[in-house]
């Protein structure tokens, strides 16, 4: 601000010369004001995407990170494309795009590759599912990893097998969900489970022994190459290190400020020196100066960068921050911002103490207690001389403080869903008035328990050989189970107290209401076993469960069902536009068929025998009897006949004959062998007394009924009249 103010003035005071002492000037102001650069340490990157670039590093990864990787090999796109429609459909032509490439992670091996973003959202859950269509291996950087066949057999056979380099292959990976492109990746890889990454890991070849050291509150760290002196360098700035010497060389390790393991320094000895060397180091040199906050990759944030501050007063000005490219969670972070700031005051009170003998067990990087004089004190440095021996020492603040607790603020994070198994209904449905009246009406009914369900695979069952028949779409249809005994019913009335209990095999699933409008134009159709109804409130009960009330029952032809109770446990389906239908030309026509589906969360195919087979080409039971005595007391038996798939039954006029020829079967006794029967073209026949009279006296009392007979099946029987 003071640089923008003096510049101005000075231009309109001197010109351009004036300008540029004022401009002069005001920085000066500025750096006194607000101070200068106040970021250390490696810059944390903002989830970078991956790259392919020569020359690139590989960064080493400790514990848990997320990295976006670099691009090893790739192919170019593939494209596939299908066509749907035909038969008096538009055809339409779609086209989608698979990749095929590799992404090294970590120049060290590392243990497994746990989620993985694409543009944000989880392309590979916790549990190792990928959640669109694609292949994905893993090789974790040992010295025994294969080559990858995909890549062999694109580069042939001086394919190399990136050793000692941790990578992953994606093979045909969609990318419809991604605009058909390859898309921003990172991977979350795990190389250590340890609670806290340990000093020594990081560091592996320094001396033949190193220390072990715990760096606390840390989960993951990456070092993105560049010598050693730098990833010390980064640590240190947030770790008090120490590097100790003795017989057995050089070791860099932690300092432990709750160690039992400290030593009391002996009695200082009385020598003449130089009373400056003697004097304590101001506490409070760099007073505003220490770091007060701490940027991190946040745990609890899928690894995105997050920053912690320390308590206390600040000083003025703008406040020193440390980067550290480390995977931390939010109150540990704010505890080493806290130990940080603390241990930076202090950091420059020193002390110079001399005595005449040294324990071997002190030594450079040792902790020590100074007699007489409070708190911990590091040995710096020590130096042999004439009259003694000169330690220098550096004071030590334990610094851990009670948690004051955290929190990494709030982020958007994509729900992680595993993949949901297929459940399959296959069943045949009355046929609508558009329909063939040569096909079987065949549907099935996919769904799955869990949102995250992304459709199937149909094939049909031959022996052991499954066909392709198609696909389902990623919604999903509703279905469950009934929980209660549905009773029979006549289906001649709207039953307003009736109800049917249910449970849906998902809490997301629900129905809804209609009214009486609604019922007559065909809404809120159900297929409960072989009986459609329709029902007018849905009623939800809590954990998926559902009561219907008001039901119409017996629809389309389905009255016969409807006669008989249907038990707990059968299968119920909503009769929506979430149904997929069978083809005529894959429908089953061997007895003992059966459909299957594959979805991406199923590890085998899920079968679906056909529920209700032959009910969509199964004429339908005549209705309306009617018994006609005629002057010579013979009897006209008459009734009505009806079609399949017309239910607009319009009173005046007849249905349209669906089957090749109308044919009806009247019977006397049971109906699968009747003791005697007549064949009929028109909706009545004829007895006469003497006809009705040698059926009871020959076969005994029993029923006269009537069938159609259809192109494919025969309908179920409409009783005419029980004859003594």
């Amino acid at each position: 601000m003071a640089t923008l103010v003096l510049t101005a003035i000075g231009t309109a005071v001197g010109g351009p010369l004036g300008g540029a002492l004022g401009a002069l000037v005001g920085q000066q102001a500025d750096r006194a004001l607000f101070g200068g650069s106040s970021r250390e340490g490696p810059r944390l990157k903002e989830l970078s995407v991956t790259t392919s670039s020569y020359g690139q590093p590989i960064a080493r990864h400790f514990g848990r990170m997320r990295v976006a990787g670099t691009v090893i090999w790739a192919t170019d796109l593939s494209e596939s494309s299908s066509t749907e429609g035909g038969k008096g459909k538009p055809k339409t032509t779609t086209y989608s795009y698979s990749a095929n490439f590799a992404v090294a992670l970590s120049s060290t091996p590392i243990l497994d590759v746990g989620r993985v973003w694409a543009d944000g959202n989880l392309l590979r859950g916790s549990s190792g599912d990928l959640k669109v269509e694609g292949e994905l291996r893993i090789y974790l950087g040992h010295g025994n990893d294969q080559v990858d066949p995909l890549i062999s057999a694109d580069q042939g056979a001086t394919t190399p097998a990136f050793r000692d380099c941790a990578y992953v292959v994606f093979e045909n990976l969609q990318l419809a969900d991604f605009g058909n492109r390859i898309p921003a990746l990172t991977f979350e890889i795990i190389s250590d489970l340890e609670p806290s990454l340990q000093l020594s890991s990081l560091l592996p070849e320094v001396g033949e022994h190193p220390e072990e050291g715990a760096l606390d509150h840390v989960l993951g760290f990456a070092d993105e190459g560049g010598p050693l002196s730098g990833t010390l360098s980064s640590l240190r700035k947030v770790f008090p290190l120490v590097c100790k010497t003795s017989k057995d060389g050089l070791s860099i390790t932690t300092i432990d400020a709750a160690s039992d393991d400290v030593s009391l320094l002996p009695e200082k000895v009385s020598v003449e020196t130089n009373a400056a060397e003697e004097r304590f180091k101001s506490r409070g040199q760099t007073l505003g100066k220490e770091p007060l906050a701490l940027r991190y990759y946040d745990d609890g944030r899928d690894y995105q960068p997050g920053v912690q501050r320390t308590i206390g007063r600040r000083p003025l000005g703008q406040e020193v921050v440390i980067d550290l490219p480390a995977t931390l969670n939010a109150e540990g972070a704010k505890a080493l911002a806290v130990e940080n700031t603390s241990r930076a005051r202090w950091q420059n009170e020193k002390m110079i103490w001399r005595i005449a003998e040294l324990d071997p067990s002190i030594q450079s990087g040792s902790l020590v207690y100074v007699p007489d004089t409070p708190g911990l004190w590091l040995v710096d440095s020590w130096e042999w001389n004439d009259e003694s021996i000169t330690l220098e020492l550096t004071r030590v603040v334990n610094a851990t403080l009670a948690s004051t607790g955290s929190d990494g603020g709030a982020t958007r994070q994509p729900i992680d869903i595993s993949l949901g198994r297929t459940e399959l209904l296959a069943f045949e449905l009355p046929p609508e008035s558009s329909s063939d009246a040569n096909q079987s009406s065949v549907f099935v009914a996919a769904s799955s328990a869990s949102t995250n369900w992304h459709g199937a695979a149909l094939y049909r069952e031959q022996g052991s050989v499954l066909q392709p028949v198609g696909s389902v779409e990623k919604k999903r249809a509703t279905i469950g189970l009934l929980t209660e005994a549905l009773g029979p019913s006549t289906s001649l009335f709207f039953e307003p107290e009736a109800t049917v209990d249910l449970q849906l095999i998902a809490d997301d699933l629900v129905f809804d209401d209609t009214d009486i409008s609604g019922l007559a134009s065909g809404a809120n159709r159900l297929m409960v076993g072989g009986e459609a109804l329709q029902f007018q409130r849905a009623i939800p009960l809590g954990a998926a469960r559902w009561r219907l009330c008001g039901l119409l029952r017996g629809r389309a032809g389905t009255e016969w069902p409807a006669k008989i109770e249907h038990p707990p446990q059968t299968p119920v389906i909503l009769l929506n536009e979430y149904l997929t239908p069978i083809s005529q030309s894959q429908s089953l026509t061997q007895f003992g068929d059966r459909l299957a589906a594959i979805g991406r969360g199923d590890e085998q195919a899920v079968f679906a025998e056909v529920m209700n087979a032959g009910l969509s080409l199964r004429p339908l039971t005549p209705v309306h009897p009617r018994a006609i005595f005629l002057d010579d007391t013979s009897v006209q038996f008459c009734w009505t006949r009806r079609a399949r798939g017309h239910w607009q039954w319009d009173y005046g006029y007849d249905v349209p004959l669906v089957e090749q020829t109308e044919t009806y079967l009247v019977g006397y006794g049971p109906v699968a062998s009747p003791r005697s029967a007549f064949t009929t073209h028109q909706p009545s026949i004829v007895l006469t007394q003497e006809q009705l009279s040698d059926l009871s006296s020959q076969y005994g009392a029993d029923s006269l009924w009537v069938s159609q007979i259809g192109t494919y099946a025969r309908s179920q029987p409409l009783l005419l009249k029980n004859i003594n």
